[in-house]
């Protein structure tokens, strides 16, 4: 499959036509600006013309100290065509250091030139450029997620981009992660980011979707609403404050699970201060992640070796909680974090007189510098 094709298939994916707000990149970027002096930006899915991205690093070039700020975006670069595509050349941005003239910063004006392709961020003049970048820092296309991390990974970059929640989970993505190369910005997870959109998508969205979930109106503006985090390897001082535990291990509330060798922890707030053992906690958790309090161990998932599930459950029969039979098996329950018992609500799986339910993906970790005092 061609590049060209396979981004025209991704941009169907709507999420790939949100656009950052300015106020959410400034909240962000301010707790990494020691990491900007000197270093070439590389925005590689910024149209210029639209991008917030752009306008910030262009805005505060001479206060991050930077060298160089590249922006190429997918073919348009036309704010009234906003993601059509339909401009038959892509460009490349170059802003660089302007000059001190009578004790006064005058910016470079920015080069335009023409890229040979579609400005595709696979595309070989792009790698050029990324090759010559310190820092990436975009919004890439959800869809290609999994793609864009790898490239980013296979250059060595150092980067700061926005990613749907559920990337957590993608095998591509967890490891890195778990190796501590990868991990969340600042942003808590919990904040809504919202996203500028077009105006059809904008109207698609008012027209099939609910508001408060796939969008919200803000001062009488349809803002696209998206599961969407920060991702980086550039280190910020959130990532090493300790998380303040103040509960204490018992049984009847941490259980241990059926298919994996660590007990429950269903809030990150409630980490037991005195189990040493391993603990399965919320994706959230990596919002409080500190590498030096925490040792994270893996993935509640088939394809995560590091961790591994020790029971299946394949001839389990999966049950409604009237009792009447879903006609399924427990199959797809298999790598999911399983308790003993019945739920408070939603379906169980039995085989014979052994009742278990699954509970939401857990990443696993470990407290670091703990003896057993169990």
């Amino acid at each position: 499959m061609s590049l060209n094709r396979n981004l025209q298939q991704a941009k169907s994916q709507k999420n790939d036509d949100f656009y950052t707000q300015l106020p959410d990149i400034e909240n962000e970027l301010k707790h990494y600006r020691q990491h900007f002096a000197g270093k070439v930006v590389y925005c590689n899915c910024d149209d210029p013309k639209i991008s917030n991205f752009y306008k910030y690093f262009s805005l505060n070039f001479e206060a991050l100290g930077l060298r160089k700020l590249i922006t190429t975006c997918y073919k348009n670069q036309y704010m009234d065509l906003f993601s059509d595509h339909t401009s038959e050349k892509a460009i490349w941005l170059e802003c660089n250091q302007g000059t001190c003239e009578n004790g006064a910063y005058v910016p470079a004006d920015p080069v335009v030139r023409h890229l040979g392709g579609d400005g595709d961020f696979r595309s070989p003049e792009c790698v050029e450029l990324l090759k010559r970048a310190d820092i990436v820092v975009t919004n890439p296309p959800f869809s290609l997620f999994r793609e864009y991390v790898a490239q980013l990974v296979q250059y060595g970059k150092k980067f700061l981009i926005i990613g749907n929640k559920n990337a957590i989970t993608y095998k591509e993505v967890f490891p890195l992660i778990k190796d501590n190369r990868m991990w969340v910005g600042h942003t808590p997870m919990g904040k809504d980011l919202l996203f500028d959109l077009p105006e059809g998508i904008a109207r698609e969205l008012k027209a099939t979707k609910k508001e408060g979930s796939s969008y919200r109106i803000i001062d009488g503006v349809v803002k696209g609403r998206s599961q969407s985090i920060w991702f980086t390897n550039l280190d910020h001082r959130k990532r090493h404050e300790d998380l303040i535990l103040y509960k204490r291990y018992s049984p009847e509330e941490y259980l241990t699970y059926d298919n994996y060798d660590a007990i429950n922890v269903d809030k990150t707030a409630e980490i037991p201060m005195d189990w040493d053992g391993a603990m399965g906690v919320p994706i959230t958790f990596l919002d409080k992640h500190n590498p030096e309090q925490f040792e994270v161990l893996g993935f509640s998932s088939l394809w995560d070796d590091g961790f591994k599930s020790h029971t299946f459950y394949d001839d389990y029969t999966e049950m409604r909680p009237d009792g009447t039979k879903t006609g399924l098996s427990g199959q797809k329950a298999n790598g999911y974090p399983i308790l003993r018992g019945r739920p408070r609500k939603g379906n169980y799986l039995i085989r014979g007189e052994e009742v278990v339910y699954t509970l939401y993906r857990r990443i696993f970790i470990r407290r670091k510098g703990l003896s057993n005092t169990q």
